[in-house]
């Protein structure tokens, strides 16, 4: 159940509409370009977006998370915003922590992972459109690390610290175990300690993820062998069909989209540097080192950025949309034509306060939405929601 709702805590400081010079003001113009910002009145407080969807009513709702004071654990918020950008419901609910990404929706429906009152223990929380009818169902296993939604259900990576093993699960809307497999991350603290650290929040942030490349054939970015490492398996052998091997916790995969069985857009990093692969080719079942595939280098990003890519459709073409953080403390989107792997452009969004990614979406008018934190004052962290029109991404690729 929930905690308690804080729809009075929080507010909309800024909804700027985005005009183009000689253009008058109209709700339709409002609904398609907008930057809001919404704060709380407790300054103490951190909230940072994790994901985001787009409602049946055109509005969004955000899946984030809120720093709980004295720990290092994150507590559940869930933020609705209108068509406009402005501020409708806020649903703080502090009992359930660390949500993981993704935010899943299914039919009517709101799906994601979390743990509960300070635990290890996963659960998978719904919830509706206007953040009623919130339900947790316990899994019966422990620390969750990544999801997706696909036709047969929502795919979970998850992490066995114990008992050394990462866990790929396919699990039913209702919570069932369809199908699972763990894979031993290996003994000691070579892989324990970093592990620790990440769920616990006292050190480095890994970029687990999951995901399906076709019909039986799943992946997940994780623990494998002390390695950090893409893992590909089809959830019933004892051993992975393919490994991407990584350098141990300091090089691997910061975001990878299947865009055929052995095309995809990926990025990574290694000892720092960040490199975009908008058109490499990966075979599910081969061993290699992913430090063979190359990569673009973007020294303007920070260190190991956070990267998000969307697949996009922008002026009849097929098209990349990658989302990081850069050093001058804005979020860079950077546009690649995804039948060559070409740049075509790149726009940043942010403005005197620094700003960091969190997710983004296509939207049902042909534009995107772009959540992120920002930094009120230089240190107090703010959900935000960038709101880009059809025209304006199409202005920004070539």
């Amino acid at each position: 159940m929930l905690t308690r709702i804080l729809s009075s805590l929080l507010i909309v400081v800024m909804a700027l509409t985005i005009m183009r010079c000689g253009e008058d003001s109209n709700l339709l113009t409002e609904t398609k370009k907008f930057t809001s910002i919404f704060d709380s009145n407790q300054f103490s407080e951190g909230f940072s977006p994790i994901d985001i969807q787009q409602t049946a009513d055109g509005g969004y709702v955000v899946l984030g998370e809120s720093r709980l004071i004295g720990t290092q654990l994150t507590g559940v918020y869930l933020l609705k915003a209108d068509k406009y950008g402005n501020f409708v419901k806020f649903v703080d609910a502090d009992t359930l922590n660390n949500p993981v990404a993704r935010l899943s929706k299914v039919a009517d429906k709101y799906y994601f992972f979390c743990v509960k009152n300070k635990g290890t223990d996963v659960h998978l929380a719904s919830f509706d459109e206007n953040l009623d009818n919130f339900t947790t169902t316990p899994l019966g296993f422990v620390n969750p690390a990544a999801s997706l939604a696909i036709d047969q259900g929502l795919l979970l990576y998850s992490v066995d610290i114990n008992g050394k093993q990462s866990i790929i699960s396919l699990i039913g809307l209702d919570g069932s175990t369809i199908k699972q497999k763990g894979y031993t991350i290996g003994d000691g603290d070579d892989s324990e300690k970093p592990l620790s650290e990440h769920f616990l929040k006292t050190g480095k942030q890994f970029p687990f993820d999951v995901g399906m490349v076709s019909p039986g054939v799943y992946y997940f970015n994780g623990f494998y062998d002390y390695t950090f490492s893409l893992i590909f398996t089809d959830i019933n052998g004892d051993e992975p069909i393919g490994i991407i091997s990584g350098q141990q916790d300091d090089g691997g995969f910061s975001a990878l989209t299947p865009l055929s069985s052995s095309k995809y857009a990926a990025a990574r990093y290694n000892f720092g540097d960040n490199y975009f692969l908008p058109n490499t080719q990966i075979v599910a079942t081969e061993n290699r080192p992913g430090i063979d595939l190359g990569g673009l280098s973007l020294p303007e990003l920070i260190s190991e950025t956070k990267v998000k890519i969307l697949r996009s459709v922008v002026k009849e073409k097929n098209v990349l949309i990658y989302a990081a953080d850069t050093q001058t403390r804005q979020i860079g989107l950077y546009f690649y034509d995804e039948a060559t792997g070409a740049f075509i452009g790149s726009k940043y969004l942010g403005f005197s306060n620094p700003f960091t990614i969190g997710n983004l979406i296509n939207t049902e008018d042909g534009g995107i939405a772009v959540c992120g934190t920002t930094y009120l004052a230089g240190r107090f962290p703010r959900i935000s929601i960038f709101k880009l029109s059809k025209e304006e991404v199409a202005s920004n690729v070539k």
